[in-house]
């Protein structure tokens, strides 16, 4: 069934208000989760709006607020996200450092906010086509470091967690937007599948015998497997030095991280603006990313297969198809919502 992208946010606005958010942290937090869901990100969009509601009634998010500069210098900034204990909601924190990191980009060429102990995030996606219409260069990057389930290539315990990364950027032919994962699948998705009882696509996880499964159900038993890194039991050493270096620029930079052994379900952020017209020129800069892009799809295929596309376009196109015609939710979601809607008095969107 679809539901009207408008229908929805206004629904997890009324649910977070209800319970008790400030209106701009839920409004952020709402219109975050509902664009993660129209760019196709069912794991990372409303289906988070329970666990977001059960952190704030537990106390460990923070119903408003502001982050808590612990450095400001022209082009870099750190923040301090739980300034009185519990978590900002992850959205807010983020759209608040991505303002930041362009209005210094602007001044200074390019503008750096790190965060530490923020709320989830949700879908990294969901921030980067602001960014780049208005043609800067916006990277994202997120690792929990009160998480471990990727086990690093060749090992068998999991010591870090899926750390995306994420980036966008203009181009004569429209914004290229990546979200990727430095381990093969998400928590999310293992998760999912797992209560489904279903299997994944393929072998992307490591059994605690040290052998790939396409059975997410070895995250849940004990001794417990691991996620595998990008890359797979081949090349995941490629995985690990991605994991690492997001590691490095956000847990590593907020001077926050696993060696102070935290709890609670959060993120070390590393947000980060580029204003191209500092350097080559914003002109020159869509010319070059556009001939790259245009070039790539351009290219010859397989008989059969569809063109090349670009990152981004798969769920720029999504988007705009559910805009117009609805959001094909995950079955999974308001289900999910239920205890929720009746706790707090709230009534469920109707389907188109």
């Amino acid at each position: 069934m679809r539901y009207v992208a408008d229908d929805l946010v206004r629904f997890a606005y009324e649910l977070l208000t209800k319970a008790e958010v400030a209106a701009e942290p839920a409004r952020v937090t709402a219109e975050v989760l509902v664009e993660g869901d129209l760019m196709g990100h069912t794991t990372h969009g409303l289906a988070l709006l329970g666990q977001n509601l059960a952190e704030l009634e537990a106390g460990r998010y923070a119903k408003s607020g502001a982050p808590k500069v612990l450095s400001d210098k022209p082009a870099a900034v750190v923040w301090e996200a739980a300034p009185d204990g519990a978590r900002l909601l992850g959205p807010y924190v983020v759209r608040r450092a991505f303002a930041l990191a362009a209005e210094r980009a602007r001044t200074q060429g390019t503008g750096t906010v790190v965060v530490r102990r923020s709320g989830h995030i949700a879908c990294l996606a969901a921030y980067l086509e602001a960014i780049a219409g208005q043609g800067l260069v916006g990277m994202l990057y997120s690792s929990d470091p009160t998480v471990a389930s990727v086990a690093p290539h060749g090992g068998l315990e999991p010591r870090f967690t899926p750390n995306p990364m994420a980036a966008g950027w203009p181009t004569a032919s429209g914004p290229v937007i990546m979200d990727v994962s430095t381990s093969i699948t998400t928590n999310g998705m293992v998760g999912r599948l797992n209560g489904q009882g279903a299997k994944l696509p393929g072998a992307w996880l490591k059994g605690p015998d040290g052998e790939a499964t396409d059975d997410p159900g070895v995250m849940f038993r004990k001794p417990s497997g691991a996620l595998l890194p990008l890359g797979g039991m081949d090349a995941g050493h490629k995985g690990l030095a991605m994991a690492l270096m997001i590691e490095a620029l956000t847990s590593g930079l907020g001077g926050h991280g696993r060696a102070d052994d935290p709890s609670g379900w959060g993120a070390s952020l590393f947000v980060q603006a580029i204003d191209p017209q500092a350097f080559g020129g914003g002109d020159a800069f869509r010319r070059e990313t556009g001939w790259l892009a245009d070039a790539c799809r351009s290219t010859s295929v397989k008989a059969g297969d569809g063109p090349v596309r670009m990152p981004g376009d798969g769920a720029l196109a999504r988007k705009a198809e559910q805009k117009t015609k609805g959001v094909a939710l995950h079955p999974s979601i308001l289900p999910g919502l239920k205890a929720w809607c009746e706790k707090l008095g709230v009534e469920a969107p109707k389907p188109i």
